[in-house]
C-alpha cells in the first residue's frame, strides 16, 4: 500500500472512531464497512462492527464479528467481553463462561457454569401477563416479590441494576448460592465489591421465574423513607418480559416476550400516540437514548431509572454546555451503592429524550463517573422524576421505547 493511500485509510478509520466516540453508531457502522471492503483484515473495523451489532442487540451479526476479531488476535480481551456479554444475553451461559474465564472475571463464570443443567430464567405459569402494583411510587417504585418461596419482600425498581441484586443478610436466610466477589463501579465513582450468586425462584404476581442469576450485597441500608428494601429488580430480568413501568397508575406490568403480545403494545402506542423511541445497550443493562439538557446539542443519556428524588445527573461537561449551575449551599453527603457521595442540586429547566419533553426537573450533580466509561460519550443519567407522569415500556426486540405520557 503506498504512502498516501495509507494516510488514506487511516483518516478513514480516524473518522469512524470519531464517529463512534460521539454515539453516532449507524453512521460510524457504514464507515467501518467501507473500511474492511478494502481492508477485510482490519482488526479496529472488525472489533468495532462486532460492539455497534452488540449496542443494537443484534446477536448474531456481534458473533460473527467478535468470533473473528478473537480469531486475528487471540491475547485481545476486549473482543472476548463483548462475545461473552452477547451469549450472556442469550442465555448461553455455558458459551459465555469460558470467555469470562480467560478474562480474569472468575465469579461470574463459575457462576454462569452452576446453570449447566438448567435453563435460566426459565418463565412458569400460566398467564401471558402480570401487574404488580408498587408498595410505593417515590422515592423510587417498590414492588413485592417472593424468592425461593420465601415470604413477600419488598423489591425496588432500577435499570441502574443489571441482575436482580438481594440482601446480602437476605441471601442467607432463603439459603442463596454464593460463587465469589467482584468490583462494581457506583454513584459517584465509587468502588465496591459485591458477591456473585444464583436464586431458585423468583416469584412475581402470576410468573415464577426458575434459575435467577443474581448479585448479593448490602440492599437493606438504602431505606426509602420507612420502606427497606431487599432487593432490587434490575435490567437483566426486565429483559426476559414485555416491561410497563408505569408511575401514573403505580405498577409493574409484565409481559411475556412473544410476538403476538409485542404485536399488542405496538398498536396500543399507535391508538395512545406513545411516543417510540429507539435506544442502544452496552454491557448488561446500560440502555443510551438521545436527549439534550436546556440548549444543549443532542447526547445519549442513559435512563437509569434507579436516581432516588431526582431525574437527572451528569457530568461536568455537560453542567457547562447547558448553562446548568450547581446549588453548593444545598450539597449533602448521601448513601451510594460504593459508599458515601457528595450530592449538589440543580434544576434543569427543559430535558428531552428524543421528542418527549419535562420541565424544572430536579437534578443531582454526583462526579464524572460514567461519561467515557464504554468508548463513546454518555452526556448523562435521565431518571425517576422525568418519567413520573409516564408509562415506560421496554421493548427489548425492536430496541425502542415506548413511552407514554398521562396527564
Amino acid at each position: 500500500m503506498n504512502q498516501h493511500r495509507f494516510e488514506s485509510k487511516q483518516i478513514e478509520l480516524e473518522s469512524a472512531d470519531d464517529l463512534f466516540k460521539a454515539g453516532k453508531f449507524n453512521e460510524a457502522e457504514n464507515l467501518y464497512i467501507k473500511i474492511l471492503n478494502e481492508d477485510p483484515s482490519n482488526l479496529i473495523a472488525i472489533t468495532r462492527l462486532g460492539h455497534i451489532a452488540l449496542l443494537a442487540n443484534r446477536l448474531d451479526d456481534a458473533q460473527k464479528w467478535l468470533t473473528e476479531a478473537i480469531r486475528l488476535k487471540p491475547d485481545d480481551p476486549d473482543p472476548k467481553s463483548l462475545l461473552a456479554e452477547a451469549f450472556y444475553r442469550r442465555d448461553e451461559f455455558q458459551q459465555a463462561a469460558p470467555l469470562l474465564h480467560t478474562i480474569g472475571r472468575e465469579a461470574k463464570a463459575r457462576k454462569l457454569e452452576s446453570f449447566k443443567d438448567v435453563s435460566p430464567y426459565q418463565i412458569e405459569g400460566k398467564a401471558e401477563v402480570t401487574n404488580l402494583k408498587f408498595v410505593i411510587t417515590d422515592p423510587l417504585p417498590v414492588v413485592q416479590v417472593r424468592v425461593n418461596n420465601s415470604e413477600l419482600v419488598n423489591f425496588l425498581i432500577d435499570t441502574g441494576g443489571a441482575e436482580v441484586i438481594i440482601d446480602t443478610e437476605f441471601a442467607r436466610e432463603i439459603g442463596a448460592i454464593q460463587f465469589g466477589s467482584v468490583m462494581g463501579t457506583f454513584a459517584g465513582g465509587k468502588q465496591a465489591s459485591f458477591q456473585c450468586g444464583r436464586v431458585d425462584s423468583l416469584t412475581l404476581g402470576d410468573f415464577t421465574i426458575k434459575n435467577v442469576p443474581v448479585d448479593i450485597m448490602d440492599v437493606r441500608r438504602f431505606r426509602l423513607g420507612e420502606m427497606q428494601p431487599d432487593g432490587i429488580i434490575g435490567t437483566a430480568l426486565l429483559y426476559h418480559f414485555l416491561a410497563t413501568l408505569n408511575y401514573v397508575e403505580g405498577q409493574l406490568t409484565l409481559r411475556r416476550r412473544t410476538e403476538e403480545n409485542l404485536r399488542q403494545v405496538e398498536r396500543e402506542a399507535r391508538e395512545q400516540n406513545a411516543k417510540i423511541i429507539p435506544f442502544w445497550m452496552a454491557g448488561d443493562h446500560y440502555m443510551v437514548a438521545w436527549g439534550t439538557a436546556n440548549n444543549s446539542q443532542p447526547m445519549l443519556f442513559f435512563v437509569d431509572t434507579g436516581l432516588a428524588g431526582g431525574g437527572f445527573t451528569c457530568p461536568e461537561s455537560t453542567l457547562r454546555e447547558a448553562g446548568i449551575k450547581l446549588q453548593e449551599e444545598r450539597a449533602r453527603d448521601g448513601l451510594g451503592g460504593g459508599g458515601m457521595v457528595r450530592s449538589i442540586p440543580f434544576i434543569v429547566d427543559t430535558l428531552t429524550l428524543d421528542d418527549a419533553t419535562e420541565h424544572n426537573i430536579q437534578g443531582f450533580y454526583l462526579g464524572d463517573d460514567i461519561e467515557h466509561r464504554h468508548g463513546f460519550r454518555i452526556g448523562g443519567i435521565i431518571s425517576h422524576t422525568f418519567f413520573r407522569h409516564y408509562l415506560l415500556t421496554f421493548d427489548f426486540t425492536g430496541m425502542r421505547f415506548f413511552l407514554k405520557r398521562q396527564t
